[in-house]
């Protein structure tokens, strides 16, 4: 049965919510990415919330190959004023099967935007753990209190489940950038591209993952964009934070509204930073105002649909856990945190 829920400011009732006690503490985070402009702009609204505490940042192949995503995660660590402060893991380079893809015409083929930095971190500064044993033991090392949020292809996921099959359990809940709920895709023809790039890890978290999980998909970021005229007073704020972002945001600005693009968009014209919502709903619990309640599953073999998220209403996959797909949510709230996060 789909249960259409919303969720009121002072509790979830999907029972997600944290008493008031606890809301005064440091929400802890591990952040699984792919710079990729909107994982820029995801992790820069997590490092400027004050009760968040990012435990560390994993890298995986996808918008970019990964050491360019690791180059990437180190950039806009280094603009935050943070690269001392949060470690930083190389994850996996390619999907579990399927072939490599990346992004480089909408991100820029370095990830962010080809503006490059001359004095950009090496990767020397990376950690020497791997991301997946660092997923598991960041994970393991804070039972129940951590928020996992997924903005990449879910590989590095994939294999830490694989290798621990109870992290799932003992996670706070988990965020995923990714997946489609009408078949509409970005990638291919119903395919989204975090699914797309790894079909198969995409189907392995959401049959092993059985934890609070919540999914911003493609067709929800469309429909709940903010007017591009929000950009201007966003980007002209005086601070170095804001010059960085108008320079790695300048390319995907120009190409998402050409005439190609604006076919691809579910509901209209307009800036649409996907993986910021998987991040805003694990950074503020009354950020979703309206979910749906519904197993899933991935497609595999289909010549059109492999990577395609399948949607279970009749409940025929008798599946017990249900994931929560974001239907609506609070923009105002989603334009303070951006504002705040280039401040």
């Amino acid at each position: 049965m789909v249960c259409l829920c919303r969720l009121d400011s002072s509790w979830c009732e999907l029972g997600h919510s944290l008493p008031a006690a606890e809301n005064m503490m440091k929400r802890k985070l591990v952040i699984d990415v792919d710079p990729g402009v909107d994982d820029a702009q995801a992790i820069m609204v997590a490092l400027a919330t004050p009760n968040v505490e990012v435990l560390g940042i994993t890298c995986c192949h996808g918008n970019t190959p990964v050491d360019n995503v690791c180059k990437n995660t180190l950039r806009i660590l280094k603009v935050c004023n943070r690269l001392d402060q949060i470690p930083v893991y190389r994850g996996c380079t390619e999907p579990l099967l399927g072939r490599k893809i990346h992004a480089g015409d909408f991100h820029g083929k370095d990830g962010l935007g080809d503006a490059p930095d001359p004095d950009a971190p090496g990767l020397e500064l990376l950690q020497k753990e791997g991301a997946v044993t660092a997923m598991i033991r960041m994970i393991s090392e804070n039972p129940g209190e951590v928020h996992l949020v997924a903005t990449a292809p879910l590989t590095n996921l994939a294999m830490a489940v694989k290798l621990d099959p109870a992290i799932s359990e003992k996670l706070k809940g988990l965020y995923i950038m990714g997946g489609n709920t009408d078949s509409r895709g970005n990638t291919t023809v119903c395919g989204e591209f975090n699914f797309v790039a790894d079909p198969e890890a995409a189907y392995i978290v959401l049959n092993r993952f059985f934890c609070p999980t919540y999914i911003a998909t493609w067709e929800f970021s469309c429909r709940n964009n903010l007017p591009w005229s929000f950009c201007d007073p966003w980007l002209a704020q005086d601070t170095d934070k804001a010059r960085f972002m108008k320079r790695i945001f300048s390319h995907t600005m120009q190409m998402v509204q050409t005439e190609r693009f604006e076919k691809e968009m579910v509901a209209g014209v307009g800036f649409t930073s996907c993986d910021t919502y998987a991040m805003a709903a694990a950074i503020d619990d009354t950020f979703v105002t309206e979910c749906e309640q519904v197993a899933v599953t991935v497609e595999l073999e289909g010549r059109y649909t492999r990577g395609m998220m399948v949607l279970d209403p009749v409940e025929m996959l008798k599946k017990q856990h249900k994931v929560n797909i974001m239907k609506t949510v609070d923009l105002e709230k989603l334009k303070k945190m951006l504002m705040d996060s280039l401040k």
